[in-house]
């Protein structure tokens, strides 16, 4: 009968497996704590705030995923209430020597309720593989802001993704009714792939912006003024629901960041950026 090594077990089972849940109310003129709930590295802090919005921050103390890892986070905001949610730093999507690296995102969004997820960019190495799913639930006056941008090799740090697998799923509902979907997939031959003029052509960074209001197509020319050329932005009503979508892309990271700050500025109202994206 053969017996694992002890060190070789130990190895096998470093795998992050992780959930952060995050409820939260209207009540005395303000949002607050309905129910949080941490397990594993999945970390959710507050920074202080005076009123509305709520502002979390989402925290991966294992410092980046790689396959086999597994990282869920839940976000509901209730009626009347207002949340900003973001992370403490751009997450890192490692080189896989097996697996998969997995995150799922539900968030739902209560009658007049209004949620900005703003998480600071993934950034996928080289031999990577990511999964990541997107789900949001809209009530039938919620309102939100969804944001999320991908960096793929650090060309200022000399890095490059030729091979690897990514794949983002999005599903988007108001009162269960579909009112955006998208899938996005590369790999094994990534490279190539994002090379392509269909795809990211010469640039390696890209950021998606999704706006569900009903006043979301009163932003579209300010929107593409900031986009500008190497992106583009446009707006509709689906099944009821008003939808903005801007992509942007980018050679390098900062060059993303010059022109998504100043558009989250814009999206998201006196709100503005969250603090950490500032540090």
């Amino acid at each position: 009968m053969l017996h694992e090594h002890p060190v070789e077990a130990a190895i096998a089972a470093q795998r992050v497996a992780a959930r952060g849940e995050l409820g939260l109310l209207h009540a005395g003129g303000r949002t607050r704590i309905d129910r949080l709930y941490q397990e594993g590295a999945a970390k959710i802090r507050m920074p202080r705030t005076t009123g509305d919005p709520f502002e979390a921050v989402l925290i991966n103390t294992a410092g980046g995923l790689t396959g086999g890892d597994r990282l869920d986070w839940s976000i509901s905001v209730g009626a009347a209430a207002s949340a900003t949610v973001t992370t403490q730093t751009c997450e890192k999507i490692y080189r896989a020597a097996s697996g998969i690296a997995r995150v799922g995102c539900r968030m739902s969004v209560g009658d007049g309720g209004r949620l900005a997820w703003l998480p600071q960019e993934t950034i996928v190495f080289d031999n990577s593989a990511f999964r990541r799913t997107i789900e949001v639930d809209l009530a039938a006056d919620a309102e939100a802001l969804v944001v999320e941008a991908t960096v793929l090799g650090r060309r200022a740090m000399g890095e490059s993704v030729l091979q690897a697998s990514f794949a983002d799923r999005w599903r988007v509902r108001r009162e269960g009714r579909l009112v955006h979907a998208e899938d996005f997939a590369i790999g094994p031959d990534a490279g190539k792939q994002l090379a392509a003029p269909p795809a990211l052509g010469s640039a390696s960074c890209v950021a998606t912006v999704l706006v569900l209001a009903e006043d979301a197509e009163r932003q579209l020319d300010a929107v593409r003024a900031i986009v500008g050329d190497a992106g583009g932005a446009s707006a509709w009503t689906v099944a009821g629901s008003g939808k903005l979508l801007a992509r942007l892309v980018a050679d390098d990271s900062y060059r993303l960041r010059q022109r998504l700050i100043p558009l989250i500025e814009l999206l998201n109202g006196r709100a503005g950026l969250p603090k950490v994206w500032t540090l």
